[in-house]
Order: C-alpha cells, then sequence, then structure tokens
C-alpha cells in the first residue's frame, strides 16, 4: 500500500521491476526542449523521482543524491517531478548544485506511466529511484511507501558506488 500523508492513493502505469529494461520516455528541461532517456548517453542514469522538488523532504532527496554521486563521471542523475519547468528552474537556481538536470514529466505523464509513479488522487510522482547500467536495464530500484519520508539514502548511494567504474 502506498500513502501520501498517511492517506492511501493509487499508483497508476507500469510497476518496474530489477532486471527490466527501462522504457524510453518523453520529458521536457527547464527551456521545454523534449528530452528523452535515449539523449543520456553515460554508462549509469539514475532516475531520482520527487513529487515536488518545493518540498523540504524533495529538496533533500535531490541535493544528497546529486551531490553524494557528483564525483562519478559515468554516472548522470536525472531528477524527475512534475512541477512546471518554471518551479525546476527557479529550484535549480536556488540550490547552489552546478550541473543537476531536472525533467518535468507534468504535459503527459509519460515517464510515470512507464514506470508505475503516477498518483492518480494528486496528479504528482511517487517518490522513488531507479539505478540503470549501460544497456538500460534496472539494477537497483526503490518505491517509497510514505511519499512524505526519505529514500534509504544509504542502500542506494552504498549501491551506486561499489557499481564497476569505467
Amino acid at each position: 500500500m502506498k500513502t501520501f500523508g498517511g492517506k492511501q492513493v493509487t499508483l497508476l502505469g507500469e510497476t518496474k521491476h530489477v532486471g527490466d529494461l527501462a522504457p524510453n520516455f518523453q520529458v521536457v528541461n527547464n527551456k521545454f526542449e523534449v528530452k528523452h532517456l535515449s539523449d543520456y548517453k553515460t554508462r549509469y542514469i539514475i532516475l531520482n523521482v520527487v513529487p515536488s522538488l518545493d518540498t523540504t523532504v524533495c529538496d533533500r532527496q535531490a541535493r544528497t543524491v546529486n551531490l553524494e554521486l557528483a564525483e562519478r563521471k559515468d554516472v548522470v542523475v536525472l531528477t524527475i517531478s512534475n512541477d512546471l519547468p518554471f518551479t525546476q528552474a527557479k529550484w535549480c537556481g536556488s540550490s547552489g548544485i552546478e550541473n543537476i538536470i531536472t525533467l518535468s514529466d507534468y504535459q503527459d505523464l509519460d515517464f510515470a506511466n512507464k514506470f508505475g509513479t503516477n498518483i492518480k488522487e494528486l496528479r504528482l510522482q511517487a517518490r522513488s529511484v531507479f539505478v540503470l547500467d549501460e544497456q538500460r536495464k534496472i539494477v537497483y530500484l526503490e518505491y517509497v511507501d510514505e511519499m512524505s519520508q526519505h529514500l534509504n539514502f544509504d542502500d542506494l548511494l552504498s549501491f551506486v558506488k561499489q557499481l564497476p567504474k569505467e
């Protein structure tokens, strides 16, 4: 059961599992440019999914995942939410984090429906994370049960840090 603020919510879309191939998806960046998973060529991709960057828990998630993994040149972190690109750009400007990539799924919920993160009742993304390998196979994932709670940062960071380097 998934909850948001203690109230049960319904996740729409296809729940993913370790070993699944990540489907390509369409989102927009802060400049309203269309982006796809296939546009990113690094060895590993982390899809860091938050309900809204404008909250304390989401802000911490975006900062922690990006800052802790910044030294890995073979990893790119894509932070995805349904926030408008304007809001994401404002957050990026005030975050103090260089080279952060935020992507918005507000238009079609293409990512949300392909990854099972579409919260039906709120039209927000469910807090989750997916680590993809070179073949874009999901090698690690976490769907958080209560959206106001944090990811298991220790498990995620430990997993990514032990991935073979180029």
